[in-house]
């Protein structure tokens, strides 16, 4: 390679470099090293033999990036976001079926008492209907 050669290739690969580290990345690629080489129109092995210095570059930017809270790749920061949405979803889907257990719970308790008011107040109206002196059921069958 000459000097022109390599000196060229590496302005394409330090500018694909800032266009993948700002978050503008070309459909169909991630932030990574081959997506790299693929912007750059290097091929890998040049990289990894010629331009260690600059995938070394890369990495560590990106790291940094990421360790920052800024994911230079939209697509894993969406993916982040969703992973997240989804466990908070799933949290409160927890917590409305706690709710639901209970309150199924809570109909089933109030509608014993009121089904043992019911009969209470039969009861009672029997009582107050029969005749003096005359036996009074307590309970229906009996």
């Amino acid at each position: 390679m000459t000097h022109d050669h390599q000196a060229e290739a590496e302005t394409r690969i330090r500018s694909a470099m800032q266009q993948l580290l700002v978050g503008s990345v070309p459909d169909g690629l991630k932030c990574d090293v081959k997506s790299l080489c693929t912007l750059a129109g290097v091929p890998r092995a040049t990289l990894y033999r010629t331009y260690p210095h600059l995938k070394a570059e890369f990495d560590r930017q990106r790291t940094a990036s990421q360790q920052a809270g800024r994911q230079p790749d939209p697509r894993l920061a969406q993916i982040e976001r969703l992973k997240a949405e989804v466990a908070s979803l799933r949290e409160r889907l927890s917590r409305k079926n706690a709710e639901l257990d209970a309150l199924k719970e809570f109909q089933t308790r109030a509608l014993s008492r009121l089904a043992a008011q019911h009969d209470e107040t039969a009861v009672l109206r029997r009582r107050l209907e029969a005749p003096p002196g005359k036996p009074i059921r307590l309970m229906r069958g009996c």
